[in-house]
């Protein structure tokens, strides 16, 4: 009898053991291969924010052919900034390493000319460590490069990501939708119309969304030009690329770019220029969160701004940068899964209340009474 009463503790034991070993090799398994499984996540969210032009493309021309267009303009917005903000560094940083000893003697006739700095330059000799760093400057330039040599395998496996994610991206543009028919055929039919409504808005948030912050970071990056050129600021193009592409990081990407312009306008014509800067940062930053995110984001997500939050401080955490720009779409993702199964769960709680009203069989009419 009390063999028979241990045989089922034992199994039990046996049973939650295997269960707890099954979840860590399955927690294992997917840690090895987090970076294919990241890969795959932001194809698939690629796939979905590119499904919109694809579908609008895809109306004057042939559907492969739309994809190809569509991925070849977005091969190309990359190649096009690197091409605006990568020569005009480059000039600029040759520039300074020639000019560098010239710019050490401007400093040591600045020096020799004011009784206080010459004073402490002979007691610490530091024009003479300045001159002395600015004649090895201009034979630097090829130590720059052998160093940028080196970031040759890093440079490689990035893109081997980026092909990857590209490729994956365009397999489920292509074969998304009869995957996404063929997965609600399977559900019984009471649930068919749900899901699809479900896909449906979770695509329609998630391009709408990626639309509106290209078209935000845009007019950033276009209104930054035209201030920054009419102020005379160097590198006004490469500044303006840079406060567009931050532009796309939410709550936060604007001011850091505002920042670092800021501290680019401190070299020129100080403080005027800066303060005329900070000035136009912030309305700019004013009207854009009045006025034109609500404008352009009206129709994409509803996610609560404490939501927002959470979820560019959860994506940064867990993917860098790359998770701090997918943070939203994402939450409103969740978002619209949630409520609809909320409103499945209150579906299901009123068939059950309403069921033995509907089951329960008429009564008859009450007969005559008898005497």
């Amino acid at each position: 009898m009390g063999v028979s009463r241990r045989e089922p503790a034992v199994a039990a034991i046996v049973r939650v053991v295997l269960i707890v070993v099954a979840v860590a090799i399955t927690l294992y398994a997917i840690w090895l291969v987090r970076k294919p499984l990241e890969w795959i996540f932001i194809a698939g969210f690629l796939a979905i924010a590119l499904t919109g032009p694809v579908n609008f493309l895809g109306r004057f021309m042939p559907r492969k052919l739309a994809i190809a267009a569509t991925y070849l303009g977005l091969i190309l917005i990359p190649v096009l900034l690197l091409a605006i903000i990568v020569p005009p560094i480059v000039r600029e940083a040759t520039d300074l390493a020639q000019k560098a000893p010239q710019y050490a003697q401007d400093v040591q006739n600045y020096v020799n000319n004011n009784k206080r700095l010459r004073k402490l330059d002979d007691d610490y000799g530091v024009v003479k460590k300045i001159k002395q760093e600015a004649q090895k400057l201009p034979n630097r330039i090829g130590d720059a490069a052998s160093a940028l040599g080196n970031v040759g395998v890093g440079l490689v496996n990035s893109i081997f990501a980026l092909v990857t994610i590209l490729i994956l991206s365009i397999f489920l543009v292509s074969s998304g939708p009869i995957w996404t028919r063929k997965l609600v055929a399977m559900q019984p039919v009471e649930h068919r119309g749900r899901l699809e409504r479900a896909f449906a808005r979770v695509g329609q948030a998630v391009a709408s969304y990626v639309a509106g912050a290209v078209a935000q970071a845009f007019i950033a990056g276009v209104t930054t030009f035209i201030v920054l050129t009419i102020m005379g600021v160097p590198f006004a193009a490469p500044l303006a690329v840079m406060v567009g592409v931050l532009d796309l990081v939410p709550l936060v990407g604007a001011t850091i770019g505002a920042i670092l312009v800021a501290f680019v306008t401190v070299f020129q014509n100080f403080p005027t220029i800066t303060i005329i800067w900070v000035v136009w940062a912030i309305v700019y930053q004013q009207v854009e969160n009045s006025v034109i995110q609500p404008q352009i984001q009206r129709r994409a997500v509803d996610v609560h701004p404490f939501g927002v939050l959470v979820a560019v401080l959860f994506g940064s955490t867990l993917f860098g940068i790359i998770g701090a720009l997918l943070a939203i779409p994402i939450a409103a993702t969740l978002q619209i899964g949630l409520r609809e199964y909320l409103e499945y769960r209150r579906e299901i709680r009123a068939r059950v209340e309403e069921g033995p009203a509907i089951l329960q069989p008429p009564q008859p009419p009450p007969g005559p009474t008898s005497p």
